[in-house]
């Protein structure tokens, strides 16, 4: 079987259980669990199989013509190099882990054949990303992720909170979408196709006629999708969904889709140097603005949501810089620590018996409760602070030494600024990031919360995926001399600087959270933890806790403003935290700028349309009725009444007639 005939394989594999799914979800309950799971799995070993036969050489390509378009033709082609047959790899690992998981973690839902065909259908989306050589092609998986989201997301459509968080990922990545699709148009047409190497052979002999127009454009997409400022507000709230969902769709699809798209097409980007400067200032703005967030929530996927935002602008910084082996070599660590970090916390979810409870200022007694969730994600933070040898420290050195080789003026056609931004950025965020890992970890296994009730051992499908992941998040990095050559770039490998300052910030941003929660810590030994009265197991929920908020809004005053027990991030913060909590408010801000003035022309137009179109609408037919109305009333059925009006009418027409007469005279 040939390497195309394989590739085709990947992505057709779990579409086709996708629909077996759906069509037999309710008529065959038993076959759904292995529809979701199998047709993952194969997809995934024949990702490797892809991955290894193409081994990092020579670019492999297909194409057949779709239909006439009768101008710029749309191909069905695929095309296959070491970014596109890794990042299959990881989208298929990934999936596998995610449905495995999922048939223990919804094991009792009751909605779970939908789920598990849409996760399939998701999965084949981004695969098809992935792998497509068209455009074209490659924006029907685009959207189809952008659809699969809205449902999963919306998962629990009962709670108000998911209805609220699905329109809004929807609506926010749409927004984005549209100066995207006239972006693509405006490629092809400068181009005269769709094919991405005929773009990039374009781009290479005679360059772009509107360079900066386009790269701005598909830019607006990238920040939607991927969650970059100021389009990044959808993905913290998308928490409202099952964990596996944001397990998925933060570490393998839907946000990794926009990174590895300007991966794909960094030359048409790099054409601009404005560009280029647009895209370190949306990382910068990104990475510092999300870890800052990220330190000031209590949630844990929050926490984490934040987190992947800072990450993947960690990767849109080091494409901006022109590196785009060191932005998917992050993409593919990235994608296994986050994965473990969210199925991680959703064993969490899971101890604890309810989602309201990732609360980690409610957290107690979980070390020794979930001990394979308690060292897996210890190896994922680490991982994610980037502390050496866990893979995340070769894969943001790797972007650091981007940044530093940019900034002293190495980096052909990207201005030394750029550079500047990206590294400043990048080690003020390492700091943060740290601070914000060390500060979960903390608050999740080490703080003073109620012991939530026992549920019992989590299922071994559940565990088993933590461990499987945690070989990446421990390992991954340590391949990074030969992914290189995948990526046909220059070494990978950290250099002394920025493997100082990278470890440097990172160990003070993690000694300096661990004193302010000693601190902390110390001063909140005597106060009640929130959700103390909640913690006995035959405690009436909702009644244990209103009484737990009474207790402690008795002691400390008003609930929202009083001191989190033991939480070095409002320490920290200080006076910040408030507005960091609060996502700076960016929320707020897109309503009063956006929604209260569409709010209010909606109300214009709708005043309009009542009350003046419809008056005259009203008003043709008013006309008619008052006339017919007034010709009934003459209508008596008296006879006398009927000659004495034609006996009056006709004296009215004879005078009128003499009057006329006697004027003509």
């Amino acid at each position: 079987m040939t390497i195309t005939t394989l590739a085709v394989l990947v992505p057709l594999l779990p579409f086709l259980g996708a629909v077996a799914g759906l069509l037999l979800g309710r008529t065959a309950p038993g076959f759904v669990r292995p529809l979701a799971v199998l047709p993952t799995v194969a997809a995934a070993v024949l990702a490797v199989l892809v991955a290894v036969r193409q081994g990092g050489g020579k670019d492999i390509g297909a194409s057949t013509r779709l239909t006439p378009t009768g101008s710029v033709p749309i191909d069905l082609a695929l095309h296959l190099d070491g970014f596109a047959v890794l990042v299959a790899v990881l989208v298929g690992v990934v999936a596998t882990c995610v449905q495995i998981y999922s048939t223990g973690y919804l094991r009792d839902d009751p909605r779970y054949p939908s789920y598990a065909a849409l996760v399939s259908l998701f999965t084949s989306a981004m695969l098809l990303v992935v792998y497509s050589g068209d455009l074209m092609v490659l924006l029907v998986g685009w959207e189809i992720m952008g659809i699969c989201s809205y449902f999963l997301v919306g998962h629990y459509w009962e709670t108000p909170e998911a209805r609220a968080a699905s329109l809004k990922a929807f609506l926010v990545t749409k927004l984005g979408d549209v100066p995207f699709l006239f972006g693509l148009f405006a490629l092809a047409a400068d181009a005269n196709s769709f094919k991405i190497s005929t773009i990039l052979d374009v781009v290479g002999d005679r360059g772009l006629d509107h360079p900066t127009l386009i790269a701005l454009l598909l830019l607006a997409g990238v920040a939607g999708k991927s969650a970059q400022f100021p389009l990044h507000t959808w993905l913290p709230d998308a928490m409202a969904g099952p964990t596996p969902v944001s397990a998925l769709i933060h570490a393998a699809t839907m946000v990794a889709a926009g990174v590895y798209f300007v991966a794909r097409l960094l030359p048409v980007f790099a054409s601009s140097a404005a560009a280029l400067t647009v895209l370190a200032v949306m990382a910068a703005v990104t990475m510092v603005g999300s870890a800052l967030a990220a330190l000031a929530q209590d949630d844990i996927k929050r926490v984490l949501a934040y987190s992947t935002i800072g990450q993947l602008g960690y990767m849109t910084g080091a494409l901006a810089v022109g590196d785009r082996g060191a932005a998917v070599f992050h993409l593919l660590t990235h994608g296994a620590f986050k994965a473990l970090l969210f199925l991680g916390a959703g064993v969490i979810i899971h101890a604890a018996g309810t989602n309201s409870l990732a609360a980690m200022s409610r957290m107690g007694g979980l070390a020794k409760r979930i001990p394979d969730a308690y060292w897996t994600m210890t190896i994922a933070l680490l991982a994610l602070a980037a502390i050496p040898p866990f893979a995340g420290f070769f894969s943001k050195e790797a972007v650091l030494v981007a940044a530093e080789h940019a900034s002293l003026g190495d980096t052909r056609g990207v201005p030394s600024g750029v550079g500047w931004i990206v590294l400043v950025a990048g080690l003020a965020t390492a700091l943060l990031t740290a601070a914000y890992a060390i500060r979960l970890w903390l608050l999740a296994f080490r703080g003073r919360g109620p012991a939530a009730p026992d549920h019992g051992k989590q299922p071994l499908a559940m565990n088993g995926v933590l461990w499987l992941l945690a070989v990446p998040s421990l390992g991954l990095g340590l391949t990074v001399g030969q992914l290189a050559g995948w990526f046909d770039v220059h070494s990978l490998t950290p250099t002394v600087t920025t493997a100082v300052l990278g470890t440097g910030v990172a160990l003070v941003g993690g000694l300096v959270t661990y004193g302010a929660w000693r601190h902390t810590t110390a001063h909140a030994a005597a106060r009640p933890p929130i959700g103390a009265v909640a913690a006995h197991p035959d405690a009436d929920p909702a009644t244990s806790e209103a009484e737990a908020i009474a207790t402690h809004t008795a002691a400390y005053g008003d609930i929202a403003s009083a001191p989190d027990p033991a939480d070095p991030g409002r320490l920290l913060l200080g006076p910040f935290h408030r507005h960091a909590a609060a996502g700076f408010h960016l929320d707020a801000v897109y309503h009063t700028l956006f929604v209260r003035p569409v709010q209010a022309a909606a109300e214009l137009v709708r005043f309009l349309d009542r009350e003046v179109v419809d008056t005259y609408v009203r008003g043709a037919g008013n006309l008619p009725r008052l006339l017919g109305a007034g010709v009934r009333r003459a209508q008596t059925g008296n006879v006398q009444t009927y000659l004495s009006a034609l006996l009056a009418g006709s004296v009215v027409l004879a005078i009128a007639a003499v009057i006329v007469a006697a004027v003509g005279a």
